[in-house]
């Protein structure tokens, strides 16, 4: 059955504490097959078979908010979508190497016009963006504690929900899952 990957969003930050083993037991409590945890970072993969998207993201936020108490914004992708991501950074080998830190920003849809013009407007000599469907790149040419950007500002500046992942991250994912 094919992979599906869940990015969850304030899991083990801002007071909140998840263990991995409990986060795998809420998946599973909701009939989810081969759920395994990655980093404790709220990174879930399970087998998802033929549910939809949406409401099966839905019913994910319902479930954990029940269940530990306060709200988690949860981004799904395939597998297949995982694998393209990782394999099409926008940034070209030179961007890359002049990054000290490379992330993808997971949002629910594709920014609208307003929105990617509200975000090039946070570029910076330290911080890019590039978009693709619903991913934004960011390059940090700096440590990330010393930039302006973040999870908080881009989601007071776009008005959405967000989850930051590091590249290398998402490329030991695509790596254990999916070669």
């Amino acid at each position: 059955m094919p992979k599906t990957f869940a990015f969850l969003r304030a899991i083990n930050v801002g007071g909140h504490t998840v263990t991995m083993a409990d986060l795998k037991e809420r998946f599973q409590e909701l009939g989810l097959q081969g759920v395994e945890t990655f980093i404790a970072s709220g990174n879930v993969v399970f087998e998802a078979g033929r549910a939809g998207e949406a409401s099966l993201a839905t019913r994910l936020e319902a479930h954990l908010e029940a269940k530990l108490g306060f709200p988690v914004a949860v981004f799904l992708r395939s597998g297949a979508e995982l694998a393209a991501l990782v394999a099409g950074c926008p940034f070209d080998a030179l961007e890359q190497a002049e990054a000290r830190a490379m992330n993808v920003i997971f949002l629910r849809a594709s920014l609208t016009g307003t929105q990617a013009a509200r975000l090039r407007s946070l570029e910076t000599a330290e911080d890019d963006f590039r978009f693709h469907g619903r991913e934004v790149w960011w390059r940090c040419r700096t440590k990330q504690s010393q930039s302006a950007f973040s999870n908080a500002v881009f989601e007071k500046a776009l008005g959405l929900k967000a989850t930051f992942r590091g590249l290398p991250t998402l490329q030991r994912l695509v790596a254990k899952h999916l070669s």
